[in-house]
């Protein structure tokens, strides 16, 4: 289903925050929605402490006259359950209901989300609020969308108090059944750690030196674990109550502690919330890797962009506004990715709290008097006319691997070199985008011959079965392409031993003997085939020995010496299939010219982009749709399409001129393809 369920036009909107405001705002907030074109609020996400002020005291008055208001106005909403944040009161009543750091120094009240996810007292008062919310709220007709708890793991993803380590002990039971396998496992043989009774063992708090990997580990999978089982306590109350009301949990991207991939299965639609950095090299790129990640969490289906600025944000130590047409720039990336809604934090910029410099529709000066409120205006008009997009499908001929298992086993302590998982995924997304692709994030247990072309820029961890799941796909005739100490360990952060990585040496046709990681600011050569000159690469060499492989590139000096004159880049033929190996951290063009020869191989079209045009094509009913876009903010770009129209299906003949943060969408021929396009500066 690609379609976000019943929803009949794009998505409009922000954050409602009525509360903060006395009520006679509330009803030129309406009539300022109306003139911006919003269509959907989200309300009451931290709204606990007005609508329950003591244990059972329930008031709801104030939010139903806002919810009667906006339905007057004609505005939707996508409802919380105003689980998020804790009034003071609970934290009072239940003082343990605090979460815990790995340090064992107790949280206080006076944020937001300070919570222990384990507590029974705080699911009680959690579960009573939801159903509570759910039975008054459930039929009236402004109710949209279910919006449950807000970007859990935001601020404690973990909580380390004697609450989670005894649900710990439980989650270790239910997985391992028994302490030898527990054991086994574990490697406890190392260090003495031997456990004899369930209750010794402790979550991975502060120690005198690096904790158990694979405790580590499996304590990150319980955490993520802990979270969802407190979601699907509210969402059980939800589709008892309502089922006929979808629901979603805002997610944030690449969060390290929430295996998106397990929790998007539970949700009726997947929402986002994307701060990109507008002082960052690539806005665009940020931004899409996280909305390219959303549309594939769901097998292609739309999503929501629940979360945005619509300038400056607050919290980063330089707080940039988005220039002039970032905004709509963004969120023309968005829609391109697959997004059926559009919608800011917040409507109303605060006036006191921590958040109160955080942008928003409505900014300080009051509307009608900024920059920002008009472009808000100008892109509620906009989208109005872009409702084919609701059933365009995004798709893609290239995945690649991401899984949150490899990511945190990658990133624990006491390994040969501290390598960040982010960067490199970045680098190859960045190099994929430049030459016209499309890609999906697949997990490596995901259903891989769907793609021509799969990547992995590293997966450190490879469970037995995920393994032999990319073995096959490469013997069934695809073609892979993975980065540097990859396969190294199973799912229980076990070496697989003969030479590295043995979880795919065979399809490789190499193995490796040792790793040689760089210090910052050293490189090694690698001559790429019959490039002019050698190539400078970082980060990371291996001595690489092939067995069957094809050398496509060679270390050239550097790395202690030990890898001169080895392989740096391999390909090797498998069953029908053929599997690259990148032994190293190439620089941009020359992973770029790595990918273009799988991409060749493969049969997969592609062209060569300037590094600011994003381009995305997808299906539609009425015909393919294209869309380019300009994110350089000061230089024009043109576009090239032979029996391109445009999407009211108007004949574009002429070539096209695309101002700085601009773009267009394109009705393009049934055979176009992207190496069909021309785009450059003009």
């Amino acid at each position: 289903m690609t379609r976000i369920p019943e929803l009949p036009h794009l998505i409009y909107g922000a954050d409602y925050n009525p509360e903060q405001w006395p009520a006679e705002v509330w009803r030129e907030d309406i009539t300022l929605m109306q003139e911006a074109g919003v269509n959907l609020v989200s309300l009451g996400i931290f709204s606990w402490a007005l609508l329950e002020r003591a244990p059972g005291e329930f008031d709801f008055a104030w939010l139903d006259e806002v919810m009667d208001l906006l339905h007057a106005g004609g505005i939707g909403v996508n409802l919380a359950t105003a689980t998020a944040s804790p009034p003071p009161w609970l934290a009072t009543l239940y003082p343990d209901s605090r979460p815990v750091t790995v340090d064992g120094v107790r949280l206080e009240i006076g944020g937001r989300q300070a919570y222990c996810p384990s507590h029974a007292g705080f699911r009680s008062h959690v579960e009573a609020l939801v159903r509570v919310m759910a039975e008054r709220y459930g039929t009236h007709p402004a109710v949209q969308v279910w919006h449950v708890n807000n970007e859990y793991g935001c601020h404690i993803d973990q909580c380390y108090c004697e609450l989670c380590a005894q649900k710990f002990r439980e989650w270790l039971r239910a997985r391992y059944v028994t302490l030898d396998a527990l054991n086994a496992a574990w490697g406890t043989a190392f260090w003495s750690q031997h456990y004899g009774a369930w209750e010794q063992i402790q979550p991975p708090r502060r120690a005198p030196t690096y904790a158990n990997p694979t405790q580590q580990l499996d304590w990150r999978r319980f955490s993520s674990d802990n979270l969802l089982e407190l979601y699907h306590l509210e969402t059980a109350v939800l589709r008892e109550v309502t089922p006929h009301i979808p629901v979603t949990t805002n997610f944030l991207g690449f969060l390290p502690g929430l295996d998106y991939f397990r929790w998007a299965a539970h949700e009726d639609v997947v929402s986002l919330d994307a701060y990109p950095d507008p002082l960052g090299a690539s806005p665009h790129l940020e931004a899409g890797m996280q909305f390219d990640l959303m549309r594939s969490l769901r097998g292609g289906q739309r999503w929501i962009l629940m979360e945005q600025a619509t300038s400056a944000v607050n919290w980063r130590t330089v707080n940039a506004p988005k220039a002039p047409g970032l905004a709509r720039l963004l969120n023309h990336v968005a829609l391109a990715h697959g997004a059926s809604g559009i919608m800011f934090f917040q409507w109303r910029a605060s006036k006191a709290g921590a958040e109160k410099y955080h942008s928003a529709l409505v900014q300080h000066p009051g509307p009608r008097r900024s920059r920002v409120w008009q472009e808000v205006v100008d892109f509620g008009a906009e989208l109005r006319t872009l409702t084919p997009l609701l059933d365009a499908r995004v798709s893609a001929r290239v995945g690649v691997v991401f899984d949150w298992n490899s990511w945190w086993a990658l990133e624990l302590d006491s390994k040969p070199s501290r390598v960040s998982l982010m960067p490199l995924v970045q680098a190859w997304y960045a190099a994929l985008r430049q030459l016209g692709q499309t890609v999906d994030f697949v997990p490596p247990s995901g259903d891989l011959g769907q793609y021509d072309l799969l990547v992995m820029p590293n997966s450190y961890l490879l469970a037995e079965g995920d393994a032999a799941n990319v073995r096959a796909y490469v013997e069934g005739g695809g073609h892979l392409v993975t980065g540097f100490y990859s396969g190294i360990v199973d799912e229980h952060e076990h070496v697989g031993l003969g030479g590295y990585p043995a979880a795919l040496r065979d399809v490789l046709g190499l193995w490796v003997e040792e790793w040689l990681p760089l210090a910052p600011g050293t490189v090694t050569p690698v001559q790429l085939g019959t490039a002019s000159q050698p190539v400078e690469a970082t980060t990371w060499a291996e001595v690489v020995h092939v067995d069957g492989a094809e050398v496509l590139g060679t270390f050239t000096d550097g790395a202690y010496g030990l890898v001169r004159g080895g392989p740096a880049v391999t390909a090797h033929a498998s069953g029908a299939g053929r599997a690259t190996y990148i032994a190293t951290h190439l620089p941009e063009d020359a992973l770029r010219d790595v990918l273009r020869g799988a991409l060749t191989a493969a049969g997969v079209p592609h062209v060569t982009l300037p590094v600011h045009a994003d381009v995305t094509l997808c299906t539609h009913p009425d015909g393919p749709l294209l869309h380019v876009l300009n994110a350089h903010g000061r230089e024009e770009l043109t576009v090239r399409v032979d029996g391109a129209a445009d999407l009211a299906g108007a004949p574009l003949r002429e070539e096209l001129t695309l101002a700085p943060y601009h773009g267009v969408i394109l009705r393009v021929p049934a055979t176009f393809t992207v190496a069909d396009l021309g785009v450059g500066q003009p």
